[in-house]
């Protein structure tokens, strides 16, 4: 039996709330669409499933893992999946898992998690701090996947009343691997319409989102240069070629590419953070490495820039009678694009959160330079990419993402879980491609 869009929908109030409300139109009603929303966050902040995604983030929080060696973190994934009863897809990016909740048929929704943590020790002395040296969950990921956890639990509750499938991305190496671009190449994205992903924030207080339409954040990238000179003794300098003073010259005039190069209202980003070379006071060495990054808010300032800093390094270390090597390791650091967040989302993501949160707790927040590799998503399918807060000055002062003294505040946790499954949800109700609804196609997946 094939039932209409307001007769799934009226089953679905009722799944929820246990009544059954009159509906005149082929669509539900705003009060109705709140009431979901509302609903989910009530049942986001029972105890139990509170407790359950502590638990799951101190796990994972003491046993971190780096981009493409999250087994571990992977396989309690899984294992939470089998208990819940949900299939799903693995290894997608080594790593990677795909679960699929509702009617394994189209129209398909993503929620994305990421998963890897960051090579560097934590500095907070608690109960669950890193049990690995010189590795930590200091950008909030154990978070994002247990608020993911959180909210398959919540889904899978109302399975049967998903009119479609929501698919849970968990995926490796946001941090500079490309975990997401490796995940779409894997077919992650195969038949899936839309996708949302969530960051904890700092500075947005707890029950509050921050959030944006268009572009949020920079496109990234990375590189690297040996300029080659010939080394000798500081006495006899006029017998060598420097390249200590060839990078230091090129270093300077890459920071031109933005102050005297660049429209002010195009904002961009060059930083020279590394600088290798030499091993004794008294001799001049053969070469020296710099590398750092660059950043823009569209793929042709992108681009531009790239193309500019190789003529900058290879230009300066000619002048100075150096020689340069420009590598932008895109094999194993691939480029970042812009993340842009979907207009039609944008709409969307307003009325879901506003509904759940009150419209005094949406806070718009400028676009920031740094990057994010659900850029990749979004780049193929429309996304929308948020910040989950977590601020609570009663509760002291939280530390800026990859500091060793990043700190979680849980409290957030119903708050994401309840936006991801009513998210997820009211797309489905109200989203979905008006051809798969007027036909009745349906394309299998699981």
């Amino acid at each position: 039996m094939v039932f209409s869009k307001w007769v799934f929908s009226l089953i679905f109030i009722f799944h929820l709330f246990g009544t059954i409300p009159t509906l005149s139109t082929s669509s539900l009603t705003a009060k109705e669409l709140a009431d979901i929303s509302a609903n989910f966050l009530s049942q986001a902040k029972r105890q139990e499933l509170v407790d359950y995604m502590v638990g799951i983030r101190r796990k994972i929080h003491e046993n971190p893992e780096l981009g493409y060696e999250e087994f571990e973190t992977s396989k309690l994934i899984r294992a939470e999946l089998d208990k819940m009863g949900i299939p799903y897809k693995y290894p997608l990016a080594a790593t990677g898992v795909l679960g699929y909740i509702g009617t394994g048929r189209s129209p398909f929704v993503g929620l994305r998690a990421d998963m890897d943590a960051l090579a560097m020790p934590e500095r907070v002395e608690w109960e669950h701090k890193s049990k690995v040296p010189g590795k930590m969950h200091a950008c909030g990921h154990d978070a994002h996947v247990a608020i993911l956890l959180g909210a398959a639990k919540l889904l899978q509750e109302y399975r049967v009343n998903l009119q479609g499938t929501v698919v849970l991305f968990f995926q490796p190496a946001e941090e500079g691997g490309g975990g997401a671009k490796k995940m779409i190449e894997d077919g992650a994205l195969e038949k899936v319409d839309a996708i949302f992903g969530l960051h904890v924030n700092k500075d947005v207080p707890v029950g509050s989102v921050g959030f944006r339409s268009g572009p949020t954040m920079a496109g990234s990238g990375v590189f690297e240069a040996v300029i080659s000179g010939k080394g000798g003794h500081v006495a006899i300098p006029h017998n060598t070629i420097d390249p200590i003073l060839a990078a230091s010259n090129v270093i300077s005039s890459l920071q031109h590419l933005v102050s005297r190069e660049t429209d002010p209202l195009d904002s961009k980003v060059v930083t020279v953070a590394k600088f290798q070379g030499g091993s004794a006071y008294n001799v001049i060495p053969d070469s020296v490495t710099i590398g750092g990054t660059f950043r823009a808010f569209s793929k042709e300032s992108f681009m531009q820039l790239k193309q500019r800093i190789e003529e900058v390094i290879k230009g300066g270390a000619a002048v100075h009678r150096c020689s340069a090597r420009v590598d932008f390791h895109e094999d194993k650091k691939p480029f970042y694009p812009v993340t842009v967040n979907s207009e039609d989302l944008h709409e969307h993501f307003q009325k879901v959160a506003g509904d759940m949160l009150g419209v005094h707790n949406l806070e718009v927040r400028p676009p920031v330079m740094g990057a994010e590799d659900f850029a990749f998503f979004s780049e193929v399918i429309p996304g929308y990419y948020f910040f989950l807060g977590m601020k609570n000055e009663t509760k002291g002062f939280l530390a800026n993402n990859h500091s060793p003294y990043f700190t979680v505040n849980e409290d957030a946790f119903p708050y994401g879980a309840a936006l991801h499954a009513s998210l997820a949800t009211s797309y489905l109700l109200e989203l979905q491609p008006k051809s798969q609804l007027g036909e009745g196609k349906v394309n299998d997946e699981l």
